[in-house]
């Protein structure tokens, strides 16, 4: 089935092309690798002002969501550009507590929409880690049917607590995040979440709503994991159009070709089912969960081929950091696993 989208979302999609382009992304992702967070918060509120994070917010909370196509079109381009931060779990944040509601909602989502609130995310099932907890407003957990919140130092200090001069509230300030993991992805910082927070909100409905988030979370990874491969496809696809060999370029030779060929229909195979789950999504059809877990390997797999054949066709340069490259080639690998590994996915596959 070939899937088309209409002229607001194509230029919704140029659009951020546009805004991401003349950010100098690749600048700003080295800044966040180095722990310099400025350059990244401050697209962050870009992006925000574009709708971005609106899009998983329900509009009863200033949000325009759930918009599962346009989600798809703008993390295809966030994955593209390789813009760094918690971005899958602050849009899987607010379809997580536009389920569950209750005042944690009506405190948090707002800021969610737009973007004065980052928010990371770590649900059971997905891995111990929550990505950049470091610069996050609070960090969402779920466990059984409690949903707890834990603060972020600088975050406001929720209803009812009263604040004195400059928003102290006279209370010792949350704990951080501790010392990240060692990712592969620099830019990727992962924090196990600190043990305890406040719980806001508890029943069965959190138990639907962390599901829903969940799948979310796998939908919006698979969006960046395709536009991340795009990315390398088309970076390979110039350098060896440039470099030469026996006085002709490399891309001219047939099993570079050929190389080229198979990670373009890898990307675009992976497509299809990308806007085919956005579109089950949308739809609430039951087997929505099963439809992304097909998108998610697909594209997963995509991506981190096409980090393959850009290092291999790129050379020993390829691992160079002088080369913005080498930024894409890190992501694809933990793009493939986040939110749901290879394996896992095809599991849910099957079992749906």
């Amino acid at each position: 089935m070939r899937f088309l989208l209409d002229d607001e979302q194509r230029e919704f999609a140029r659009s951020l092309d546009a805004l991401l382009t003349s950010a100098d992304t690749p600048a700003v992702v080295r800044g966040w690798a180095a722990g310099d967070h400025g350059p990244g918060l401050t697209l962050w509120r870009r992006l925000a002002d574009a709708g971005v994070f609106a899009l998983g917010v329900p509009e009863a909370y200033g949000g325009v969501g759930p918009l599962p196509v346009e989600t798809a079109v703008a993390f295809v381009e966030l994955g593209r550009h390789g813009v760094p931060g918690p971005l899958v779990e602050s849009v899987a944040a607010g379809v997580l507590l536009g389920g569950a509601g209750g005042p944690a909602a009506k405190e948090w989502l707002p800021g969610i929409a737009s973007g004065t609130a980052v928010v990371s995310l770590a649900l059971e099932g997905y891995g111990p880690y929550a990505l950049d907890a470091d610069v996050a407003d609070a960090v969402l957990t779920v466990a059984g049917d409690e949903l707890r919140l834990t603060r972020g130092p600088g975050a406001p200090a929720g209803p009812g607590v009263p604040t004195g001069p400059g928003g102290s509230t006279g209370r010792p300030a949350p704990p951080g995040p501790g010392a990240p993991t060692v990712s592969v992805d620099p830019a990727r910082r992962l924090f196990r979440p600190v043990p305890g927070g406040e719980v806001v909100a508890a029943g069965p409905g959190v138990r639907e709503a962390a599901r829903a988030a969940g799948t979310w979370a796998t939908f919006a990874t698979a969006a960046q994991a395709l536009g991340c491969g795009e990315a390398l496809l088309r970076a390979t696809v110039a350098y060896v159009k440039q470099r030469t060999q026996f006085g002709v370029p490399v891309g001219s030779f047939q099993a570079v070709k050929h190389r080229l060929a198979d990670t373009l229909l890898g990307l675009e195979f992976a497509r299809p089912l990308l806007y085919g789950a956005a579109v089950e999504l949308a739809d609430g059809a039951p087997g929505a969960g099963a439809a992304v877990a097909a998108a998610k390997v697909a594209a997963g797999e995509a991506g981190y081929a096409a980090a393959r054949t850009a290092l291999q066709l790129h050379g020993a340069v390829g691992y160079t950091e002088e080369l913005d490259l080498a930024w894409w080639l890190r992501r694809a690998r933990p793009l493939r696993d986040a939110w749901g590994t290879p394996s896992a996915c095809r599991a849910r596959v099957l079992a749906g």
